[in-house]
Protein backbone atom coordinates (compact mmCIF):
# COMPACT_ATOMS: atom_id res chain seq x y z
CA UNK A 1 0.00 0.00 0.00
CA UNK A 2 1.74 3.61 -0.83
CA UNK A 3 2.50 5.68 1.99
CA UNK A 4 0.86 8.53 1.64
CA UNK A 5 -2.46 5.57 1.38
CA UNK A 6 -1.85 4.37 5.10
CA UNK A 7 -1.35 7.75 6.18
CA UNK A 8 -4.44 8.25 5.30
CA UNK A 9 -5.47 5.15 7.14
CA UNK A 10 -4.23 6.14 10.17
CA UNK A 11 -5.81 9.68 10.13
CA UNK A 12 -9.05 7.97 10.40
CA UNK A 13 -8.43 7.72 14.09
CA UNK A 14 -8.13 11.07 15.02
CA UNK A 15 -9.77 12.11 18.40
CA UNK A 16 -9.47 14.84 20.84
CA UNK A 17 -10.64 12.23 23.55
CA UNK A 18 -8.57 11.10 26.42
CA UNK A 19 -5.17 12.05 27.62
CA UNK A 20 -1.90 11.91 25.80
CA UNK A 21 1.06 12.20 28.07
CA UNK A 22 5.04 12.25 26.87
CA UNK A 23 7.48 11.72 29.70
CA UNK A 24 11.01 11.63 29.67
CA UNK A 25 12.68 9.33 31.84
CA UNK A 26 16.44 10.12 30.60
CA UNK A 27 18.95 11.89 28.10
CA UNK A 28 17.64 15.01 28.66
CA UNK A 29 20.04 17.96 30.63
CA UNK A 30 22.43 15.22 29.75
CA UNK A 31 24.50 13.29 27.14
CA UNK A 32 22.93 9.11 26.94
CA UNK A 33 20.59 6.89 29.05
CA UNK A 34 17.56 8.26 26.60
CA UNK A 35 14.27 6.62 26.92
CA UNK A 36 10.59 8.67 26.35
CA UNK A 37 7.74 7.09 26.96
CA UNK A 38 4.42 7.68 25.13
CA UNK A 39 1.22 7.48 27.33
CA UNK A 40 -2.40 7.29 25.35
CA UNK A 41 -4.80 6.65 28.35
CA UNK A 42 -3.77 3.09 29.42
CA UNK A 43 -1.83 2.60 26.73
CA UNK A 44 2.66 3.04 27.00
CA UNK A 45 5.14 2.84 24.20
CA UNK A 46 8.82 3.99 24.80
CA UNK A 47 11.30 5.11 22.47
CA UNK A 48 14.91 3.60 23.19
CA UNK A 49 16.41 2.57 26.12
CA UNK A 50 19.80 3.63 26.56
CA UNK A 51 22.77 4.19 28.54
CA UNK A 52 25.47 6.99 29.72
CA UNK A 53 29.48 6.93 30.89
CA UNK A 54 29.91 7.65 34.44
CA UNK A 55 31.19 10.96 35.29
CA UNK A 56 34.44 11.45 37.02
CA UNK A 57 33.46 11.15 40.30
CA UNK A 58 31.18 8.00 40.02
CA UNK A 59 33.94 5.96 41.26
CA UNK A 60 34.47 2.49 40.02
CA UNK A 61 31.23 2.82 38.24
CA UNK A 62 30.91 0.93 34.68
CA UNK A 63 27.83 2.96 33.28
CA UNK A 64 24.95 4.86 34.31
CA UNK A 65 21.27 3.73 33.25
CA UNK A 66 17.65 5.03 33.86
CA UNK A 67 15.19 4.64 36.57
CA UNK A 68 12.13 3.12 35.08
CA UNK A 69 10.53 2.50 38.49
CA UNK A 70 7.45 4.14 36.75
CA UNK A 71 7.40 1.10 34.06
CA UNK A 72 7.66 -1.40 36.59
CA UNK A 73 4.86 -0.50 37.77
CA UNK A 74 2.68 -0.02 34.61
CA UNK A 75 4.33 -2.96 32.78
CA UNK A 76 0.83 -4.33 32.27
CA UNK A 77 0.05 -1.42 30.49
CA UNK A 78 3.39 -1.26 27.91
CA UNK A 79 3.10 -2.27 24.44
CA UNK A 80 6.71 -2.38 23.13
CA UNK A 81 9.87 -0.35 23.02
CA UNK A 82 10.56 1.04 19.78
CA UNK A 83 14.51 1.35 19.03
CA UNK A 84 15.75 4.35 16.95
CA UNK A 85 19.13 2.64 16.09
CA UNK A 86 21.93 0.83 17.83
CA UNK A 87 24.19 3.10 19.47
CA UNK A 88 25.03 2.41 23.46
CA UNK A 89 23.06 5.43 24.32
CA UNK A 90 20.14 4.27 22.87
CA UNK A 91 19.73 -0.17 23.44
CA UNK A 92 22.75 -0.38 26.39
CA UNK A 93 20.11 -0.03 28.75
CA UNK A 94 17.99 -2.70 27.47
CA UNK A 95 19.97 -6.48 29.10
CA UNK A 96 18.94 -4.67 32.66
CA UNK A 97 15.93 -3.19 31.51
CA UNK A 98 14.10 -5.65 29.13
CA UNK A 99 13.81 -8.48 30.87
CA UNK A 100 11.95 -6.58 33.76
CA UNK A 101 9.25 -5.34 31.66
CA UNK A 102 9.29 -8.09 28.80
CA UNK A 103 7.70 -6.71 26.14
CA UNK A 104 8.03 -6.34 22.53
CA UNK A 105 11.35 -4.57 21.11
CA UNK A 106 10.49 -3.51 17.66
CA UNK A 107 13.81 -2.09 15.80
CA UNK A 108 16.24 -2.35 12.51
CA UNK A 109 18.15 -5.84 11.76
CA UNK A 110 21.20 -4.49 12.83
CA UNK A 111 19.75 -3.00 15.48
CA UNK A 112 18.34 -6.31 16.91
CA UNK A 113 22.36 -7.69 16.18
CA UNK A 114 23.94 -5.10 18.29
CA UNK A 115 21.27 -5.92 21.08
CA UNK A 116 22.25 -9.59 20.88
CA UNK A 117 25.39 -8.86 21.77
CA UNK A 118 24.50 -6.87 24.80
CA UNK A 119 22.70 -9.47 25.94
CA UNK A 120 25.03 -12.04 25.62
CA UNK A 121 27.52 -9.67 27.20
CA UNK A 122 25.87 -9.25 30.28
CA UNK A 123 25.50 -12.88 30.20
CA UNK A 124 21.54 -12.91 31.03
CA UNK A 125 19.23 -15.49 30.08
CA UNK A 126 16.43 -13.74 28.87
CA UNK A 127 15.41 -14.11 25.56
CA UNK A 128 14.12 -10.89 23.76
CA UNK A 129 11.28 -10.49 21.42
CA UNK A 130 12.50 -8.83 18.44
CA UNK A 131 10.12 -7.26 15.75
CA UNK A 132 12.43 -6.57 12.81
CA UNK A 133 11.66 -3.32 11.34
CA UNK A 134 12.11 -1.04 7.84
CA UNK A 135 11.93 2.04 6.50
CA UNK A 136 8.35 2.74 5.98
CA UNK A 137 6.67 -0.19 8.06
CA UNK A 138 4.17 0.90 10.26
CA UNK A 139 3.39 -0.75 13.53
CA UNK A 140 0.30 -0.35 15.23
CA UNK A 141 0.07 -0.37 18.74
CA UNK A 142 -2.67 -0.16 20.65
CA UNK A 143 -4.09 4.00 20.58
CA UNK A 144 -0.50 4.13 18.56
CA UNK A 145 0.49 3.90 15.02
CA UNK A 146 4.32 4.33 14.66
CA UNK A 147 5.78 4.67 11.01
CA UNK A 148 9.91 3.97 10.60
CA UNK A 149 11.37 7.12 8.21
CA UNK A 150 15.07 6.45 7.50
CA UNK A 151 17.24 8.97 8.65
CA UNK A 152 21.31 9.53 8.42
CA UNK A 153 23.44 9.24 11.51
CA UNK A 154 27.14 7.93 12.07
CA UNK A 155 25.42 4.30 12.21
CA UNK A 156 23.62 2.37 9.17
CA UNK A 157 19.76 1.92 9.79
CA UNK A 158 19.18 4.67 11.99
CA UNK A 159 15.55 5.39 12.15
CA UNK A 160 13.28 8.60 12.79
CA UNK A 161 9.57 7.78 14.32
CA UNK A 162 6.30 9.34 13.22
CA UNK A 163 3.76 8.44 15.94
CA UNK A 164 0.19 8.87 15.29
CA UNK A 165 -2.15 9.09 18.53
CA UNK A 166 -5.80 10.05 18.92
CA UNK A 167 -4.62 13.71 19.67
CA UNK A 168 -2.47 14.08 16.76
CA UNK A 169 1.10 13.32 15.16
CA UNK A 170 4.21 13.35 16.93
CA UNK A 171 7.60 13.16 15.32
CA UNK A 172 10.34 11.68 17.05
CA UNK A 173 13.47 12.60 14.86
CA UNK A 174 16.46 10.14 16.80
CA UNK A 175 19.57 10.98 16.13
CA UNK A 176 20.16 12.55 12.58
CA UNK A 177 21.60 14.78 10.10
CA UNK A 178 21.43 15.73 6.71
CA UNK A 179 24.36 14.39 5.41
CA UNK A 180 24.32 14.54 1.43
CA UNK A 181 26.76 11.87 0.56
CA UNK A 182 25.88 9.61 3.01
CA UNK A 183 28.33 6.51 3.35
CA UNK A 184 25.90 3.85 2.31
CA UNK A 185 24.16 5.78 0.08
CA UNK A 186 20.89 6.17 2.74
CA UNK A 187 20.10 9.57 3.38
CA UNK A 188 17.44 11.65 5.69
CA UNK A 189 14.34 11.13 3.55
CA UNK A 190 13.36 14.65 3.13
CA UNK A 191 9.95 13.99 1.55
CA UNK A 192 8.83 11.80 4.23
CA UNK A 193 9.34 15.20 6.99
CA UNK A 194 7.74 17.37 4.22
CA UNK A 195 4.32 15.16 4.30
CA UNK A 196 4.11 15.17 7.62
CA UNK A 197 5.05 18.69 7.86
CA UNK A 198 1.73 19.32 4.76
CA UNK A 199 -0.38 16.49 6.98
CA UNK A 200 0.42 18.60 10.48
CA UNK A 201 2.38 17.39 12.89
CA UNK A 202 1.33 18.31 16.82
CA UNK A 203 4.20 17.98 18.77
CA UNK A 204 8.05 17.00 17.35
CA UNK A 205 10.86 16.17 19.57
CA UNK A 206 14.26 16.43 17.98
CA UNK A 207 17.86 15.88 18.34
CA UNK A 208 19.81 19.11 20.34
CA UNK A 209 22.99 17.85 20.43
CA UNK A 210 25.22 19.80 17.93
CA UNK A 211 22.30 23.09 18.54
CA UNK A 212 25.32 25.25 19.45
CA UNK A 213 27.56 24.62 16.08
CA UNK A 214 26.78 26.84 13.93
CA UNK A 215 26.65 26.20 9.63
CA UNK A 216 25.87 21.71 9.02
CA UNK A 217 27.90 19.02 10.12
CA UNK A 218 30.35 18.04 7.53
CA UNK A 219 29.89 14.49 5.43
CA UNK A 220 31.44 11.38 7.11
CA UNK A 221 33.24 11.27 3.45
CA UNK A 222 35.24 14.13 4.64
CA UNK A 223 36.67 11.91 7.15
CA UNK A 224 37.71 9.17 4.63
CA UNK A 225 39.22 12.15 2.29
CA UNK A 226 41.55 12.60 5.58
CA UNK A 227 42.49 9.16 6.19
CA UNK A 228 43.33 8.93 2.42
CA UNK A 229 46.08 11.67 3.18
CA UNK A 230 47.09 10.36 6.62
CA UNK A 231 47.90 7.33 4.70
CA UNK A 232 49.59 8.55 1.96
CA UNK A 233 51.78 11.11 4.11
CA UNK A 234 52.83 8.22 6.49
CA UNK A 235 53.36 5.26 4.44
CA UNK A 236 56.02 3.94 6.46
CA UNK A 237 54.25 3.54 10.21
CA UNK A 238 51.72 1.04 11.22
CA UNK A 239 48.94 3.21 11.58
CA UNK A 240 46.43 2.39 14.60
CA UNK A 241 43.16 4.38 14.62
CA UNK A 242 40.78 4.26 17.58
CA UNK A 243 37.02 5.32 17.28
CA UNK A 244 33.71 4.23 18.44
CA UNK A 245 33.17 0.18 17.75
CA UNK A 246 29.45 1.25 16.39
CA UNK A 247 30.41 4.13 14.08
CA UNK A 248 30.13 0.89 10.71
CA UNK A 249 30.55 3.83 8.62
CA UNK A 250 33.75 4.83 10.33
CA UNK A 251 35.06 1.57 10.12
CA UNK A 252 34.09 1.22 6.29
CA UNK A 253 36.14 4.01 5.54
CA UNK A 254 38.92 2.94 7.19
CA UNK A 255 38.72 -0.95 5.49
CA UNK A 256 38.45 1.53 1.82
CA UNK A 257 41.64 2.87 2.73
CA UNK A 258 43.51 0.08 4.19
CA UNK A 259 42.47 -1.49 0.39
CA UNK A 260 43.80 1.56 -1.77
CA UNK A 261 46.82 1.71 0.44
CA UNK A 262 47.68 -2.32 0.38
CA UNK A 263 47.10 -2.50 3.97
CA UNK A 264 45.57 -5.21 5.75
CA UNK A 265 43.04 -4.54 8.74
CA UNK A 266 43.15 -5.74 12.20
CA UNK A 267 40.32 -5.52 14.61
CA UNK A 268 41.30 -4.96 18.43
CA UNK A 269 38.89 -4.45 21.42
CA UNK A 270 36.07 -7.12 21.93
CA UNK A 271 33.39 -4.89 21.32
CA UNK A 272 34.99 -3.98 18.11
CA UNK A 273 35.55 -7.09 17.02
CA UNK A 274 32.14 -7.92 17.55
CA UNK A 275 30.54 -4.86 16.07
CA UNK A 276 32.46 -5.07 12.98
CA UNK A 277 31.90 -9.44 12.07
CA UNK A 278 28.25 -8.73 13.15
CA UNK A 279 27.44 -5.77 10.46
CA UNK A 280 29.99 -7.78 7.80
CA UNK A 281 27.83 -10.82 8.29
CA UNK A 282 24.71 -8.82 7.88
CA UNK A 283 26.18 -6.64 4.73
CA UNK A 284 26.44 -3.79 6.63
CA UNK A 285 30.32 -3.58 5.67
CA UNK A 286 31.69 -4.80 2.28
CA UNK A 287 34.94 -6.14 3.20
CA UNK A 288 37.17 -7.58 0.31
CA UNK A 289 38.48 -11.39 0.84
CA UNK A 290 41.57 -11.72 3.02
CA UNK A 291 41.66 -7.76 3.61
CA UNK A 292 41.16 -8.60 7.85
CA UNK A 293 43.47 -10.26 9.45
CA UNK A 294 44.82 -11.32 12.89
CA UNK A 295 46.97 -9.75 15.14
CA UNK A 296 49.64 -12.89 15.29
CA UNK A 297 49.14 -12.59 11.19
CA UNK A 298 50.05 -8.65 11.32
CA UNK A 299 52.98 -9.54 13.33
CA UNK A 300 54.74 -11.99 10.13
CA UNK A 301 53.63 -8.32 7.94
CA UNK A 302 55.57 -4.61 7.60
CA UNK A 303 54.38 -2.44 10.28
CA UNK A 304 53.79 -0.61 6.72
CA UNK A 305 51.11 -2.70 5.55
CA UNK A 306 49.23 -2.78 8.51
CA UNK A 307 46.10 -0.86 10.21
CA UNK A 308 44.79 -0.87 13.63
CA UNK A 309 41.41 -0.39 14.09
CA UNK A 310 40.48 -0.35 17.59
CA UNK A 311 38.58 1.43 20.79
CA UNK A 312 39.39 3.74 23.10
CA UNK A 313 38.04 6.84 21.85
CA UNK A 314 37.14 8.01 24.76
CA UNK A 315 40.03 6.49 27.15
CA UNK A 316 37.79 3.65 28.42
CA UNK A 317 39.86 2.01 31.01
CA UNK A 318 40.01 -1.69 29.52
CA UNK A 319 39.64 -0.62 25.56
CA UNK A 320 41.92 -1.48 23.19
CA UNK A 321 44.14 1.37 22.70
CA UNK A 322 44.68 2.57 26.61
CA UNK A 323 45.42 -0.90 27.18
CA UNK A 324 48.28 -0.10 24.12
CA UNK A 325 49.12 2.90 25.69
CA UNK A 326 49.71 1.42 29.10
CA UNK A 327 51.78 -1.13 27.09
CA UNK A 328 49.75 -4.21 28.88
CA UNK A 329 47.85 -4.92 25.39
CA UNK A 330 48.62 -9.06 24.71
CA UNK A 331 49.06 -8.39 21.25
CA UNK A 332 50.06 -4.94 19.85
CA UNK A 333 53.29 -2.82 21.44
CA UNK A 334 53.29 0.93 20.26
CA UNK A 335 56.57 2.66 19.35
CA UNK A 336 58.07 5.32 17.64
CA UNK A 337 57.19 3.93 14.25
CA UNK A 338 53.60 4.04 15.07
CA UNK A 339 50.94 6.50 13.83
CA UNK A 340 48.20 6.83 16.23
CA UNK A 341 44.71 8.20 15.08
CA UNK A 342 42.32 9.18 17.38
CA UNK A 343 39.08 9.54 15.52
CA UNK A 344 36.29 11.02 17.81
CA UNK A 345 35.79 14.03 20.43
CA UNK A 346 35.40 13.30 23.94
CA UNK A 347 32.12 12.51 25.02
CA UNK A 348 30.98 15.17 27.88
CA UNK A 349 33.12 14.03 31.37
CA UNK A 350 35.85 11.75 29.20
CA UNK A 351 37.98 14.60 29.01
CA UNK A 352 40.68 13.97 31.18
CA UNK A 353 40.47 10.00 30.18
CA UNK A 354 41.55 11.08 26.99
CA UNK A 355 43.82 13.19 27.80
CA UNK A 356 45.68 10.51 29.82
CA UNK A 357 45.39 8.48 27.24
CA UNK A 358 47.47 10.65 24.68
CA UNK A 359 49.88 11.56 26.81
CA UNK A 360 50.67 7.63 27.03
CA UNK A 361 50.69 7.36 23.91
CA UNK A 362 53.30 10.49 23.31
CA UNK A 363 55.41 8.92 25.59
CA UNK A 364 55.12 5.29 23.73
CA UNK A 365 57.14 7.39 21.41
CA UNK A 366 54.12 7.21 18.93
CA UNK A 367 52.44 10.05 16.84
CA UNK A 368 49.52 10.83 17.33
CA UNK A 369 46.58 12.84 15.80
CA UNK A 370 43.69 13.66 18.09
CA UNK A 371 43.10 17.41 17.39
CA UNK A 372 39.67 18.81 16.09
CA UNK A 373 41.56 20.40 13.25
CA UNK A 374 42.68 17.82 11.64
CA UNK A 375 39.38 17.02 10.01
CA UNK A 376 39.65 12.82 11.84
CA UNK A 377 36.35 13.14 13.15
CA UNK A 378 32.96 14.42 12.19
CA UNK A 379 29.39 14.30 13.96
CA UNK A 380 26.53 12.44 13.47
CA UNK A 381 24.54 15.01 14.54
CA UNK A 382 22.81 17.99 13.19
CA UNK A 383 24.28 21.38 13.40
CA UNK A 384 21.90 24.46 13.78
CA UNK A 385 21.03 25.07 9.90
CA UNK A 386 20.13 21.77 9.81
CA UNK A 387 18.09 22.05 12.46
CA UNK A 388 16.38 24.81 11.51
CA UNK A 389 15.78 22.78 8.35
CA UNK A 390 13.81 20.10 10.02
CA UNK A 391 11.87 22.58 11.82
CA UNK A 392 11.00 24.26 8.38
CA UNK A 393 9.61 20.92 7.17
CA UNK A 394 7.21 19.87 10.23
CA UNK A 395 6.44 22.77 10.97
CA UNK A 396 5.38 21.45 14.62
CA UNK A 397 2.14 23.20 16.98
CA UNK A 398 4.27 21.90 19.82
CA UNK A 399 7.95 21.27 20.33
CA UNK A 400 10.53 19.62 22.88
CA UNK A 401 14.30 19.53 22.79
CA UNK A 402 16.11 16.27 23.83
CA UNK A 403 19.16 14.01 23.49
CA UNK A 404 21.54 17.26 25.10
CA UNK A 405 22.60 18.84 28.11
CA UNK A 406 20.85 21.74 29.53
CA UNK A 407 22.07 23.98 27.38
CA UNK A 408 21.78 22.56 24.09
CA UNK A 409 17.52 21.98 25.18
CA UNK A 410 17.81 25.82 26.05
CA UNK A 411 18.92 26.92 22.55
CA UNK A 412 17.24 24.14 20.26
CA UNK A 413 13.86 26.11 22.26
CA UNK A 414 15.34 29.02 21.31
CA UNK A 415 15.39 28.42 17.60
CA UNK A 416 12.05 26.78 17.83
CA UNK A 417 10.42 30.06 18.82
CA UNK A 418 12.55 31.89 16.26
CA UNK A 419 10.94 29.39 13.41
CA UNK A 420 7.78 30.66 14.15
CA UNK A 421 6.60 27.98 17.22
CA UNK A 422 4.41 29.59 19.45
CA UNK A 423 6.32 30.31 22.92
CA UNK A 424 3.78 29.04 25.17
CA UNK A 425 3.60 25.79 22.99
CA UNK A 426 7.77 25.37 23.43
CA UNK A 427 8.98 22.76 26.70
CA UNK A 428 12.18 22.30 28.17
CA UNK A 429 12.08 19.41 29.72
CA UNK A 430 13.59 17.75 32.54
CA UNK A 431 13.75 13.79 33.27
CA UNK A 432 10.92 13.02 35.06
CA UNK A 433 8.54 15.76 34.03
CA UNK A 434 4.93 14.83 32.47
CA UNK A 435 3.41 16.80 29.39
CA UNK A 436 0.26 16.44 29.27
CA UNK A 437 -2.26 16.96 26.72
CA UNK A 438 -5.78 17.08 27.35
CA UNK A 439 -7.44 18.44 23.68
CA UNK A 440 -4.76 19.45 20.68
CA UNK A 441 -4.76 22.91 21.97
CA UNK A 442 -4.12 22.30 25.69
CA UNK A 443 -0.59 21.28 27.04
CA UNK A 444 0.99 21.50 29.98
CA UNK A 445 3.71 20.30 32.11
CA UNK A 446 1.86 19.84 35.49
CA UNK A 447 3.36 16.29 37.07
CA UNK A 448 6.38 14.47 37.49
CA UNK A 449 7.08 10.71 37.93
CA UNK A 450 10.13 9.15 39.79
CA UNK A 451 13.02 9.61 37.32
CA UNK A 452 16.92 9.72 37.66
CA UNK A 453 19.80 7.38 37.49
CA UNK A 454 20.68 4.17 38.11
CA UNK A 455 24.66 3.11 38.53
CA UNK A 456 26.13 0.19 37.12
CA UNK A 457 29.06 -2.05 38.32
CA UNK A 458 29.85 -5.01 36.24
CA UNK A 459 26.22 -6.59 36.40
CA UNK A 460 24.91 -5.43 39.71
CA UNK A 461 22.98 -2.33 39.33
CA UNK A 462 23.03 0.56 42.79
CA UNK A 463 20.43 3.57 43.52
CA UNK A 464 22.03 6.67 42.11
CA UNK A 465 20.38 8.35 45.41
CA UNK A 466 21.76 5.58 47.56
CA UNK A 467 25.11 5.63 49.48
CA UNK A 468 27.01 4.34 47.06
CA UNK A 469 29.02 6.91 45.54
CA UNK A 470 29.01 8.33 48.60
CA UNK A 471 31.00 5.75 50.38
CA UNK A 472 33.11 4.85 47.84
CA UNK A 473 34.60 8.69 48.07
CA UNK A 474 35.07 8.45 51.70
CA UNK A 475 37.39 4.96 51.00
CA UNK A 476 39.32 7.28 48.49
CA UNK A 477 40.05 10.46 50.46
CA UNK A 478 40.40 9.00 54.14
CA UNK A 479 40.82 5.31 53.26
CA UNK A 480 39.22 3.10 56.28
CA UNK A 481 40.04 1.44 59.78
CA UNK A 482 38.86 -1.81 60.97
CA UNK A 483 38.10 -3.01 64.56
CA UNK A 484 37.91 -6.57 65.62
CA UNK A 485 36.30 -7.37 68.54
CA UNK A 486 35.49 -10.60 70.72
CA UNK A 487 33.32 -10.18 73.74
CA UNK A 488 31.79 -13.14 76.09
CA UNK A 489 27.54 -12.75 77.10
CA UNK A 490 28.86 -10.25 80.03
CA UNK A 491 30.49 -8.41 77.49
CA UNK A 492 34.20 -8.79 78.30
CA UNK A 493 36.84 -9.12 75.82
CA UNK A 494 38.16 -12.97 75.45
CA UNK A 495 41.12 -11.71 72.79
CA UNK A 496 43.06 -9.06 72.25
CA UNK A 497 41.91 -6.15 70.02
CA UNK A 498 42.71 -5.96 66.14
CA UNK A 499 43.11 -2.90 64.70
CA UNK A 500 44.01 -2.26 60.49
CA UNK A 501 44.21 0.55 58.75
CA UNK A 502 44.03 0.64 55.08
CA UNK A 503 44.73 3.96 52.88
CA UNK A 504 44.71 6.54 56.12
CA UNK A 505 47.43 8.41 56.79
CA UNK A 506 47.30 7.02 60.46
CA UNK A 507 49.36 3.48 60.57
CA UNK A 508 48.53 1.12 63.39
CA UNK A 509 52.09 0.46 63.01
CA UNK A 510 52.87 3.18 64.79
CA UNK A 511 53.13 2.16 68.34
CA UNK A 512 51.41 4.99 69.93
CA UNK A 513 48.37 5.60 67.34
CA UNK A 514 47.46 2.03 68.13
CA UNK A 515 47.05 2.32 72.03
CA UNK A 516 45.36 5.63 71.92
CA UNK A 517 42.78 3.67 69.16
CA UNK A 518 42.82 0.89 71.42
CA UNK A 519 42.12 3.02 74.73
CA UNK A 520 39.39 4.64 72.96
CA UNK A 521 37.71 1.10 72.15
CA UNK A 522 37.67 0.31 75.71
CA UNK A 523 36.60 3.11 76.91
CA UNK A 524 33.87 2.63 74.53
CA UNK A 525 33.10 -1.08 76.02
CA UNK A 526 33.52 -0.02 79.55
CA UNK A 527 30.48 2.91 78.75
CA UNK A 528 28.55 0.31 77.23
CA UNK A 529 28.80 -2.14 80.35
CA UNK A 530 27.57 0.60 82.69
CA UNK A 531 24.29 1.50 80.78
CA UNK A 532 21.99 -0.47 82.12
CA UNK A 533 19.79 -2.20 79.43
CA UNK A 534 22.25 -1.10 76.64
CA UNK A 535 21.44 -3.12 73.14
CA UNK A 536 24.34 -5.22 71.41
CA UNK A 537 23.50 -2.95 68.52
CA UNK A 538 24.60 0.23 70.08
CA UNK A 539 28.30 -0.55 70.84
CA UNK A 540 29.18 -0.13 67.37
CA UNK A 541 28.23 3.36 67.42
CA UNK A 542 29.75 3.63 70.82
CA UNK A 543 32.89 2.56 69.45
CA UNK A 544 33.45 4.66 65.88
CA UNK A 545 32.56 7.77 68.48
CA UNK A 546 35.55 7.15 70.44
CA UNK A 547 37.58 6.59 67.76
CA UNK A 548 36.43 9.81 65.38
CA UNK A 549 37.03 11.47 69.15
CA UNK A 550 41.12 10.13 68.78
CA UNK A 551 41.03 11.37 65.16
CA UNK A 552 39.52 14.63 65.75
CA UNK A 553 42.56 15.59 68.17
CA UNK A 554 44.79 16.23 64.77
CA UNK A 555 42.91 16.03 61.61
CA UNK A 556 39.49 17.12 60.42
CA UNK A 557 39.51 13.77 57.64
CA UNK A 558 38.16 10.73 59.58
CA UNK A 559 38.64 7.46 57.90
CA UNK A 560 35.65 4.76 57.36
CA UNK A 561 35.26 2.71 60.60
CA UNK A 562 33.88 -0.25 60.85
CA UNK A 563 33.64 -1.93 64.13
CA UNK A 564 33.44 -6.20 63.98
CA UNK A 565 32.18 -7.19 67.03
CA UNK A 566 31.77 -10.78 67.92
CA UNK A 567 29.75 -12.39 71.06
CA UNK A 568 31.28 -16.16 72.31
CA UNK A 569 29.12 -18.26 74.82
Amino acid sequence: MPMDKRRDNRKKKSSSKGELSVIPLGGLGEIGKNLTVFRYDNDIIIVDCGLKFPEEDMLGIDFVIPDVQYLIENKDKILGIFITHGHEDHIGALPFILPRLDVPLYCSRLAAGMIANKMEDARTSYKPKYREVCPGDIIEAGAFSVEFIPVCHSIPDALALSIHTPMGMIVHTGDFKLDPTPIDGVGTDYSSFAALGKEGVMLMLSDSTNIEKDGITPSEKTVGQTFERLFRIHKDRRIVIATFSSNLHRSQQVINAAGRFNRKVVLAGRSMIKNVELAIDLGYINVPEGMIVTSQEADQMPGNRVVILTTGSQGEPFSGLVMMSRGTHRMVKLGPKDLVIISATPIPGNEKLVSHTVNRLFACGCEVIYERGEKIHVSGHAARDELTIMLSMIKPRYFVPVHGEYRHLVRHAQLAREMGVASKNVFVMQNGDVLKFKGKSNASVESRVQAGAVLVDGIALGEFEGGLLRERRELSENGIVAISITLDSKSRLTAPIQIQTKGSVFSTEDGSTFRELENAVKMGLDQYARTPGAKPETLPTEIRKRIRDVFGKVSRNYPVIVPLITFVE
